[in-house]
């Protein structure tokens, strides 16, 4: 992933009683939707379904202010957008442009890069100082 990607995640609210279809509609989404989103610039896009119709949504892109653009732009998106439109709870516009975004509070990748490196952490020397001699390692293994 490059320093300039933007992870975006987002949640939705599928009607109960509908959720069975939304899914049936994603199940697979359409080629040409599925291309337009791809040209927006979105890639590493995800739908996740949890219990009362709850979807959360993330994605990945260099510029999600030029792949919304796009994307309300596009007449594609916009027929499959108004489909959707009444899959929803609380929502007044596209689904697309309209989902609440969520603030992201952590990235191990992130984290990871800015902590200090060590060669080795206390745990790593624990298993090192418990493991046996005799115990098989990569170069006595067959």
């Amino acid at each position: 992933m490059s320093a300039q990607t933007t992870r975006v995640c987002f949640e939705l609210r599928v009607r109960p009683e509908m959720v069975e279809e939304y899914v049936a509609r994603h199940t697979p989404v359409r080629a040409e939707m599925l291309e337009e989103i791809a040209a927006a610039g979105r890639r590493n896009y995800s739908l996740f379904l949890g219990e009362g119709g709850r979807l959360i949504g993330y994605y990945e892109t260099d510029d999600d202010a030029a792949a919304q653009a796009y994307l309300a732009a596009s007449p594609v998106a916009a027929a499959w957008e108004a489909e959707m439109a009444a899959f929803f709870l609380g929502l007044e516009g596209r689904p697309d442009q309209a989902a609440t975004a969520l603030t992201e509070v952590f990235h191990l990748a992130d984290q990871l890069a800015a902590a200090p490196s060590s060669a080795s952490t206390p745990s790593d020397q624990s298993v090192e100082a418990e493991t046996p001699a005799s115990a098989p390692n990569e170069s006595t293994r067959s």
